[in-house]
């Protein structure tokens, strides 16, 4: 039997990546709400394992009144570019209705020595009308089936990562924490759900400084994966993964600062180093 020992440290890094949205939760709440301005950010990120940097990337996220997109690219880096060099790219699309990010088409590209891939997803109403992998992957026998049923009322994992507090309360609450979903990737359909751990401060090298709220992760596989892969059985099975938010300026959508999973090689962590955010007012109707 295959033990969690076995994961690779590039199999981390992309773990790393798959719960974290793009490098991939979803929290979206879909409750009507009026959006009280919009709101950009522009962050650069640094991944490490055991303290070491292991690869970097860049999001960018535009909310306005009525539509909303948001793009990222990353890459390995310092030691582990060597010998398992790769790069990757991701964007979401949709609308924003009554406050919420509603997707409608969400993309995603990976490339490594090996191989090229890119993902697309045609989304409506939180379910997948349509998606494609190019090239097609070999059919597994193992890999567990992908249901109608499972692409419905989920999100991608890139508007998945945004979490929208409802209401007018305070943002950085306990009950912000309290919530979960389910994402669809193009491949695999896996359960987030999130609780509240505690409030700290947290500062970039550039940009935001402040509280933070910091959740736990727990992810549940569904369909669409291999049940004795060592990484998805090591995740499954982890309860210390934690992931620290801070909001988007003049809105009610929190996005990740920093995210951490303790592995057998060593702390993996994704933290912004650049966190740049800013508020725009609400559009005044024009009147005659």
């Amino acid at each position: 039997m295959t033990t969690p020992h076995a994961v690779s440290p590039s199999a981390v890094v992309s773990r790393l990546a798959l719960v974290f949205g793009l490098f991939a939760p979803a929290w979206l709440s879909l409750s009507p709400q009026a959006a009280s301005a919009q709101g950009r950010l522009e962050a650069q990120y640094e991944a490490t394992l055991a303290g070491i940097p292991v690869g970097r990337g860049a999001w960018t996220i535009e909310i306005g009144d009525d539509s909303f997109a948001a793009s990222a690219q990353g890459g390995t880096a310092g030691l582990l570019k060597a010998f398992s060099g790769g790069s990757g790219s991701g964007s979401s699309q949709g609308r924003v209705v009554n406050g919420a990010l509603v997707a409608n088409a969400y993309t995603a590209t990976t490339t490594t020595q090996k191989k090229s891939e890119t993902i697309r997803l045609s989304l409506a109403g939180g379910n997948v009308r349509e998606f494609s992998i190019d090239p097609v992957p070999p059919v597994d026998p193992g890999r567990i089936p992908v249901l109608d049923a499972h692409r419905k009322g989920v999100f991608d994992p890139m508007t998945g990562s945004m979490l929208r507090v409802a209401g007018n309360g305070e943002l950085l609450s306990p009950d912000s924490c309290r919530t979960g979903a389910g994402i669809f990737d193009g491949r695999l359909r896996y359960d987030l759900k999130l609780d509240y751990k505690r409030i700290e401060m947290v500062r970039a090298e550039r940009g935001y400084h402040g509280p933070a709220l910091v959740c736990a992760i727990y992810f549940t596989p569904v369909a669409g994966y291999i049940p004795d892969r060592p990484v998805i059985k090591y995740l499954a099975t982890e309860r210390r993964i934690e992931i620290a938010f801070v909001p988007i300026a003049g809105t009610r959508i929190l996005v990740p600062f920093r995210m951490s999973i303790p592995t057998p090689l060593g702390l993996a962590m994704l933290e912004a180093t650049s966190f740049v955010t800013s508020a725009a007012p609400p559009r005044v109707a024009k009147t005659n």
